[in-house]
């Protein structure tokens, strides 16, 4: 197979008149095509199915094989049926044309050739060829993209239901038992309820904001930004939970400009659930640490943990749709991994990279770069 392709194209001749082979050959090389030739039907086949040229010239009145036959083998053939075919022949009666796009060619070209005719007909059909390839591609991409996205909902609504199912049995037994059981009991099912409910909020906060980013309803509105400031104003808010948790919550700022151009709302987003998924994951008596450097192009924001860690091999799959990535927190909060999603979905619109470094067992570090404004 060639290793190397001009911008043009490669073009298989199939010609068993040398002199037309020279001449198409020499005209297509001196406008920038890559030219492979076949005198025979056997050869032509052999080089297409070998070499996978754009596009195929093919005359019809040859020895052996003629042109209609390699036409028809070409195109009974998964490597090769793809490959445009343009006629070229002498024969000039209707019946003729007809069998050629019958045998599957895409173009008829009469001879004598005119080469400047065979130029512009090769370009429009490569040309056509790409957009077609491009829109399959398109398609391609557009159908996982679906497929995907009726996973990822499915999934969400096997957690809602949960949730909701819980929020359900738990006011039940509540309302059942209310006259027997103690103001502790009392309390601690109430507790449960508000945690209950919390969580379902936080999940349906973040499939809404979801939700609108994939409709395009959330406006992108960058600005100079101090993310120091955004870190400090969201720590404040995590603070309560972090002392339910007797988990120290600290910073480590290094005395450089923070200044990044990024979306404030997108930001804030990424901060707040980048803290909250390190509490949820951290034990009691363990510690976070939120950090933020600089270097000359990006900002580099860090949540680092000492909870419980992520195995390895669910590493890969935390920022993807089409995985499910789910593990209840040190007091059995639940997550559906959709803020790691949509953090994902944030980060790139601003035109930063996330990543995570974990061990099961020792805690995890998320990175997230911005670039500097």
């Amino acid at each position: 197979m060639k290793s190397h392709r001009t911008a043009k194209g490669t073009v298989l001749i199939v010609d068993d008149n040398p002199t037309h082979l020279i001449v198409l050959s020499d005209y297509l090389t001196a406008d920038g095509f890559d030219i492979l030739c076949a005198q025979d039907g056997e050869s032509a086949i052999q080089r297409a199915e070998q070499e996978h040229p754009d596009i195929i010239l093919l005359d019809i009145l040859m020895p052996g094989l003629d042109g209609f036959e390699i036409c028809r083998l070409l195109k009974d053939q998964s490597v090769t049926r793809e490959i445009p075919v343009i006629f070229m022949t002498a024969l000039t009666e209707m019946n003729d044309k007809l069998n050629a796009f019958k045998a599957g060619g895409v173009d008829y070209i009469t001879k004598p050739l005119q080469l400047p005719e065979v130029l512009v007909r090769i370009n429009v059909h490569l040309t056509l060829k790409r957009q077609q390839q491009h829109i399959q591609r398109q398609n391609a991409q557009l159908k996982q993209l679906n497929h995907d996205k009726d996973r990822f909902f499915s999934i969400i609504a096997h957690d809602l239901r949960g949730s909701l199912n819980s929020l359900r049995d738990l006011t039940r037994i509540t309302a059942e038992n209310f006259e027997i059981y103690s103001l502790p009991k009392l309390k601690e099912m109430i507790r449960m309820q508000f945690q209950t409910t919390d969580n379902l909020s936080k999940l349906l906060e973040n499939l809404l904001i979801w939700a609108r980013v994939q409709q395009g309803m959330i406006e992108y509105q960058p600005q100079k930004l101090d993310l120091e400031n955004v870190i400090t104003w969201n720590i404040q808010l995590a603070m309560l939970r972090a002392k339910q948790k007797q988990i120290p919550l600290t910073t480590t700022i290094a005395k450089k400009t923070h200044i990044v151009h990024a979306d404030f709302n997108m930001l804030d987003t990424i901060v707040r659930n980048l803290i909250s998924n390190a509490l949820k994951f951290t034990h009691s008596g363990g510690s976070i640490v939120v950090a933020a450097t600089a270097d000359e192009r990006n900002v580099t924001m860090s949540v680092a943990d000492t909870g419980i860690g992520i195995p390895s091999e669910d590493l890969p799959k935390l920022f993807r749709i089409d995985f499910k990535y789910k593990h209840l927190g040190t007091e059995h909060e639940p997550g559906t991994g959709l803020g790691l999603i949509l953090c994902k979905e944030f980060v790139e619109k601003n035109g930063g990279n996330i990543w995570v470094e974990s061990t099961e067992g020792k805690g995890s570090t998320f990175y997230v770069s911005f670039p500097k404004a």
